[in-house]
């Protein structure tokens, strides 16, 4: 299952969870089967998105339209972001 992970700054969280919100990139129709959203316990400005997905194919697109949004209005409300495909190798519950 291909993960796309994403990560960048935030001024303000709760105007970049109000764009977030708004799907510009519209992530279900993308293939997303689930999103989970993080960010360190030391620094609320600096958030993780996984979206999950059934093929690489899919990640990749999103990733491209992801790199359109970031280079339109959405830099003003955030800063470096990055981003990487990977797949995930093993999960175990205890």
């Amino acid at each position: 299952m291909p993960i796309l992970r994403i990560e960048h700054g935030v001024a303000d969280f709760s105007v970049w969870k109000q764009a977030f919100d708004s799907d510009p990139a519209g992530r279900e129709k993308s293939g997303v089967r689930r999103y989970q959203m993080l960010h360190p316990i030391n620094d609320p400005n600096w958030v993780m998105i996984d979206l999950e997905f059934d093929t690489t194919g899919e990640a990749e697109a999103l990733l491209d339209s992801m790199r359109a949004v970031w280079t339109g209005p959405a830099r003003t409300i955030i800063s470096d972001p990055q981003a990487r495909i990977a797949e995930q190798v093993e999960t175990k519950e205890y």
